[in-house]
């Protein structure tokens, strides 16, 4: 494993964001590897065409090769050189590229020759999306070139949404952070499949996240994905049977009724919105409670605060972290979806 100083150049003034723009071109150009913010999460970026820069993406996260990488394009305009569009769902794929690029969407289509193999894990399949953050999209239009960008942190932990949290999983294994302030969403993008049908297309969710089933459902029937435990060649990012996970042993208690406190272990809280009704606050002495909507119960905001609060709770060095269930519904069924994976029972 390669040592790096790590730099993280803020973008909070213009003269400071233009260079940490022409910084990390100059390195993507010279075939590294940066951390970029995007909407979602931050991401960890290269050359997607260059299969000797997306190696070092592995490298960096210690990620397995058979977990494929999504490739970000500058614009819809680029879709052609990256992937095939089958000619029976087009219209559709037009009409959702024009709603929801550039934003959270991931879409699988049948990908070109261009691709390097290592990006896709061997699978015929590309996962592309167009990012609405406007610094990534400064440095990928600057650049000239699609970037793959997985998740700027070690293979399987928490995502990060902060550049703090990103020096806290790459120091030393990278040479820049570009530090654009905390993530819009929080959550990974939602990755989709159009299939064919009749009178509607299917449209098959591979991945929850911010897109939900409701947003999906005005172009086809939406399908989702039956949880699997997968352990080796994905389809799609994010989809292996542990994945992030705290270094805490994490549980997912569905129901306040499942939960006895083993006498000496040390308890923390991840709680939906911190109600005494809901249940779970007065089931042991917890070393701490944190909440991802206080009070509010609202998906968005604690989306935006889950990967943060799950780190948090992380570094409190307890033996345990409970969390408590969310609404399965819009964002609440991909953040269900994470903490099944966390707790290792998808």
């Amino acid at each position: 494993m390669s040592s790096y100083v790590t730099a993280v150049l803020p973008t909070d003034q213009p003269p400071l964001m233009h260079q940490a723009v022409d910084e990390a071109v100059r390195l993507l150009r010279e075939g590294e590897v940066v951390a970029l913010p995007t909407e979602t999460v931050y991401g960890l970026a290269a050359n997607a065409l260059d299969a000797a820069a997306v190696a070092k993406i592995f490298e960096a996260k210690e990620r397995p090769s058979f977990d494929p990488l999504i490739v970000h394009l500058a614009s819809k305009d680029q879709l052609d050189l990256v992937a095939d569009v089958p000619p029976e769902i087009s219209a559709t794929l037009k009409k959702m590229v024009e709603r929801f690029w550039p934003g959270p969407l991931t879409i699988l289509l049948p990908k070109k020759p261009i691709v390097p193999d290592l990006v896709t894990a061997g699978l015929p399949t590309v996962a592309v999306r167009v990012s609405s953050n406007p610094i990534f999209r400064r440095v990928i239009t600057a650049l000239g070139k699609p970037l793959a960008a997985p998740s700027a942190n070690r293979f399987g932990s928490i995502s990060p949404t902060s550049a703090s949290a990103v020096q806290a999983e790459l120091d030393g294994r990278i040479h820049l952070i570009v530090d654009a302030g905390a993530c819009m969403f929080g959550l990974e993008s939602t990755i989709i499949k159009i299939e064919p049908g009749s009178p509607k297309m299917f449209i098959d969710i591979v991945r929850p996240g911010p897109i939900t089933p409701e947003d999906l459902k005005a172009y086809g029937k939406v399908r989702q994905a039956t949880r699997t435990v997968v352990d080796e060649a994905t389809a799609a990012p994010g989809q292996l049977a542990s994945h992030y996970a705290p270094k805490t042993p994490l549980r997912l208690l569905e129901s306040p009724d499942d939960f006895i406190p083993e006498e000496g272990k040390r308890y923390a809280l991840m709680s939906y919105r911190g109600e005494e009704k809901d249940g779970y606050l007065n089931l042991c002495d917890w070393e701490e409670v944190m909440m991802l909507s206080p009070g509010n119960g609202k998906l968005p905001e604690a989306a935006v605060r889950f990967f943060y609060v799950l780190r948090a709770l992380d570094k409190l060095g307890v033996d345990e972290i409970i969390a408590e269930p969310l609404h399965e519904h819009g964002m609440g069924i991909a953040m269900m979806d994470k903490l099944r994976r966390a707790s290792r029972r998808v």
